[in-house]
Order: structure tokens, then C-alpha cells, then sequence
């Protein structure tokens, strides 16, 4: 963890990760927890979709291939309904190949961010993408 950045950057601010991966997922839900995040987490777009309409996240977290329902279709099905379409996506993915970057915001998702996760440098490169992001950098709690 960064002693740099506040433990409350995120507090309480509910946070949807969907991943299939066991440690990518409870590597960032224990990030996002240590900085104040209220965390659901889902392990396919099927559960994460539920987990949406429950919980209203203020932002999604989401692996792009995964079984039942991937990150893809998952975006695809929140686009497609008027009270989840605002809800930013990051997407997460372990291929950070050439245009995956591309592909990814042209389907909808913000930006990515590539695994494996670092528990090191986790925080500060989801800040990075955090802060472009209006809507959630005017409520950032960088004191």
C-alpha cells in the first residue's frame, strides 16, 4: 500500500470488482477496502450485473474474459439500461496487447488497467485513471 495517499480516498464509496481470478479479485477489493471503499465484488458479468442494481456502485472494476458473462457483455447490457449507463467501467485485463487499450474505450469501458496486480502500485495507477474521470475526481479525497 502507498502510506503516501490517505487511507480515506475512497471513503465510503461503493465499488463493484468483477473478476473470475481469486487473487486479482481479493487483491483489489483489500486495496480498495484499505483506502475507505465499501467493496462488492463478482466473479462473471452475470453476478456483477446483479451486484449493479443492488449496490449502485460509484464505479466498476471489471475482467474482460471470464466465463458465463464476460466484462464485454456486461458493459454492453449496463449501456443498454438508462439508470446503469453512467456508472464508469475500468476495464481489467492480463492481454495489454496493442489496441486493447483502444478496443476497450470504444466498447464503452474509461480506460484499463493490466494484471497481474501489484499491491504496491495498484492504488496509484487507479488513482491516475480515477482523475480523469470528472464525475469521481471532484469527490477524490486527496487530504
Amino acid at each position: 500500500m502507498d502510506e503516501q495517499l490517505p487511507r480515506n480516498l475512497l471513503k465510503d464509496w461503493p465499488v463493484l470488482v468483477v473478476d473470475d481470478d481469486p487473487d486479482s479479485l481479493d487483491i483489489a477489493a483489500r486495496i480498495l477496502r484499505h483506502y475507505g471503499a465499501t467493496v462488492t465484488t463478482a466473479t462473471n458479468g452475470q453476478e456483477g450485473l446483479e451486484a449493479v442494481r443492488a449496490e449502485r456502485p460509484r464505479f466498476i472494476i471489471s475482467d474482460l474474459n471470464m466465463p458465463v458473462m464476460n466484462g464485454w457483455e456486461m458493459l454492453h447490457e449496463l449501456q443498454l439500461n438508462r439508470t446503469t449507463a453512467g456508472i464508469p467501467a475500468i476495464a481489467l485485463t492480463a492481454h495489454g496487447m496493442v489496441g486493447d487499450r483502444d478496443r476497450a474505450i470504444a466498447a464503452g469501458f474509461l480506460n484499463f488497467l493490466t494484471k497481474p496486480l501489484t499491491p504496491r502500485t495498484f492504488m496509484k495507477d487507479l488513482l491516475v485513471l480515477i482523475l480523469d474521470i470528472p464525475e469521481l475526481a471532484a469527490h477524490i479525497a486527496l487530504r
